[in-house]
This record gives C-alpha cells, structure tokens and sequence, in this order.
C-alpha cells in the first residue's frame, strides 16, 4: 500500500473510531440515569457541555504541537486517552454510582479527541496536497460516519444483552469484581475496536524528523516568507463565517426533530428526517470537496451555502417527501462547506496547517454549541418557522462573505 494510502486511512480510521465513542456518551449518560445513576437534566446536561468545551478549546494548543512533531504520538495517544477515560467513566459510573467520579474521566476523555482532530486534519490535507480538500471532506466523512454509527451502537449494546452470557463474561475478564453491571459489560468491551486506529496512526504518522524534513522542503520551495505571516483580515472573515454558519447550521440542527414534532410526526419520522440531514452533510463534503480542487474554492464555497439557504427558509412550511428533500437539501449544501472552510483556513498559513486546523475545528464545535443555546433561545421568543428563516438568511450571509477570503493559497 503507498505511503500517502496508508497515512490517510490510518487518519481517517481513528476519526472514525473517535466519533464512534464521541456520540455514544449522551446515549450513555441516559441510561445510566434510568437505573444505575441517577442524574437530572441539568448534570447530564453539564457533563455533555464540559466535555465539548474541553474537546473544543484545547484543539488549537494541539494544532501547534502537531506543526512541531507531526503528532504521531499526539494522534495515537489521544484516540487511546479518549477510549480510556470513556470506559474509565462507565466503570466507575457502574462501580460506584458516584456522580462526580464518573464525571471527571467523561469530561477529560475529549481532551484525546482535541489532540486528534488537529493531527488528523493535517494529514489529510498533505497526505496528497493537489487533492487536499477532498482528502478533508474524506477525513470528516468518517468523522460524521462515527458520529451516525455510535448512537445506534451504543443503543443496541445495552439493550440487547444477554445478562446470562455477559454475566459469565464479565467474570471471566475480573469486571465483577468492580461490581460492573453485566448489561454494561458490553461499552466496556468495546473499547478494543479502538485498537486498530491506534495502531495504525503510531506506525503510518510521519515521525519528528520525517516531518520536520518534509516541512523544510515545503519552505525551501517558496519564494519568500509571506506564508508564514498570519493574514489577520482573511482570518477575521473566515471566523465571522464560521460563526454564522456555525449558529446558523450547526445550532439548527438539533431542534430539526423538535420543528416536526410540533407538526405531530412520530419519532421514527423526526428521527430519519434528522438522519437524513446528517447523511447528505457528510456525503456532500466529498462532491464539493473535488470541485474545491479543480475550481475557485472561494466559489464553491459561497454557492454551497447559498443554495442551502432556501431550503433553510423553507423547511418549517412543507411536510411529507418534500420535506425529506428540503432537509437533505439543508444538511447536504450548507455541510459541504465543512472541510473547504478547514482547508481554507490551512491554505492561509501553509506552514502551519497543525495550528490552522485546531484553531478553526475548535471555534467551528464552540460556535455550534452556543448555537443550539441561541436558537434555542430565540425560537421559544419567535417560534421555530420564523427562527429557521433567520438561520436561512444567516447562512447566506456567510456564503457571500466567501469572496472576501483571499482566490488561493498564500505562499
């Protein structure tokens, strides 16, 4: 397999497996309120957003330790941690039933995922650099893959096991003597699957030295040290996108299954509805990510977002199939522009796409979370229709915003 094969699927396997573990800790924390530890809304609540915010804020410090050593250890050691501190969590959850000692452990676990995201995000740019927006949006299909994946994962795990079998199980590999539920013995176990991502990213990340010579010969190559100035307006305006798109899209899309149970959908419905969304976000990135290698990325960018806005405006007004169209729509436009916004944001310090990476990942999860609060917010002060039509025009904003970026990289 060639060198820049096996680098880019060792990435994209432990973003996999991250987001696998990412998504099932809500899943998690629910079933462990209905019987083996009591928790309200508002702990549940606090243990999810301490550990985005510690995923999120922690990613661009990880960005510059990537730039400095390539991150092998980085990457690999933080999908290890990550699936360390979530088992760590249940056990202790299960053991004890002590709310603050399972906190700690799922709280801190995402500080792993903050210390892979950057490491993965740069090897996916420059595992081939003339096709590095697809690469990412590659690289974050994955990650949106792990993310679908782990909900119904987790799910099937607790609800389907066999206490007879998992009971005998657990005893035989010690997890009784911890006093570990059986029906939990299965999320424990699976903490093995995250053995190959680890693997492969110790053995396929380029080491310090390999790194530092590829990036001396990157440098060599240019011109002059223009690519290393941070060019401060083109950051500023691809925040100012970040943050609209972030409220506007990424908050939206956690009361997409509130907007049609309003309109009395059943929960089978509203929850495919939202699948839907999140599918044609992922799988868009990969078609807009091949026409931000052979196009103006700028543009592809701009158009992806402009043409989801409509479907934004009109999604709170139309039921049935047409519905499920606006919604793919929605999701598919506005999340291609995921992976050209990291790539863009490399493209603007091209010596630092580790820092890049985690800089921009970071503030994209931070606007997100604070978008589901405003949207949430103001939807119970206008309602969710008018709400989603403020969303449309927000994201519309952001797209016309792309032509301010500069047309190419910077060198």
């Amino acid at each position: 397999m060639p060198r820049h094969v096996r680098l880019l699927l060792s990435v994209c396997i432990g973003h996999l497996t991250n987001d696998v573990f990412a998504s099932m800790t809500p899943v998690l924390l629910t079933f462990l309120a209905a019987g083996i530890l009591p928790m309200s809304n508002i702990q549940i609540g606090l243990a999810v957003s301490m550990a985005q915010l510690l995923g999120a804020i922690t990613q661009p410090w990880f960005g510059i330790r990537a730039d400095r050593t390539g991150g092998r250890l980085l990457g690999s050691l933080g999908l290890a941690l990550h699936v360390a501190m979530f088992t760590l969590g249940v056990m202790l959850a299960a053991a004890t039933r002590q709310y603050w000692l399972m906190f700690i452990p799922i709280v801190l676990a995402p500080i792993g995922s903050g210390a892979l995201h950057p490491v993965g995000a740069l090897h996916a740019a420059e595992a081939v650099p003339r096709r590095s927006a697809f690469n990412m949006a590659l690289f974050f299909l994955m990650g949106q893959t792990g993310l679908a994946l782990g909900p119904a994962i987790a799910g099937i795990l607790l609800e389907w096991a066999n206490p007879d079998l998992l009971g005998q199980l657990g005893r035989a590999v010690g997890f009784t003597h911890f006093g570990i539920q059986d029906n939990l013995t299965p999320i424990i176990l699976l903490c093995v699957i995250a053995l190959p991502g680890v693997f492969l990213m110790a053995t396929s990340i380029p080491r310090r030295h390999e790194h530092h010579a590829e990036q001396n010969k990157r440098k060599s190559e240019r011109e002059n040290g223009e690519g290393q100035k941070l060019p401060l307006f083109a950051f500023l305006v691809l925040g100012l996108i970040v943050l609209l798109r972030g409220l506007g899209q990424q908050g939206s899309v956690a009361f997409v299954p509130v907007l049609f149970e309003q309109k009395g959908w059943d929960p089978a419905a509203y929850g495919t509805i939202t699948s839907s969304y999140w599918i044609a976000s992922a799988v868009s990135g990969l078609i807009f990510g091949r026409l931000a290698d052979r196009f103006d990325r700028r543009l592809v960018m701009m158009l992806s977002m402009l043409f989801s806005a409509p479907a934004f405006f009109l999604l709170p007004a139309y039921e049935g199939a047409f519905a499920f169209f606006l919604a793919i729509a929605a999701g598919g436009l506005s999340g291609g522009a995921h992976s050209l916004i990291v790539v863009m944001a490399q493209d603007l310090i091209p010596m630092r796409k580790g820092f890049a990476s985690g800089a921009i990942l970071g503030f994209i999860f931070a606007t997100g979370a604070i978008g589901s609060l405003a949207i949430g917010f103001i939807s119970d002060q206008i309602g969710l229709a008018l709400t989603f039509q403020i969303v449309a025009l927000m994201i519309a904003v952001a797209g016309a915003l792309s032509l301010l970026l500069p047309r190419k990289a910077r060198f």
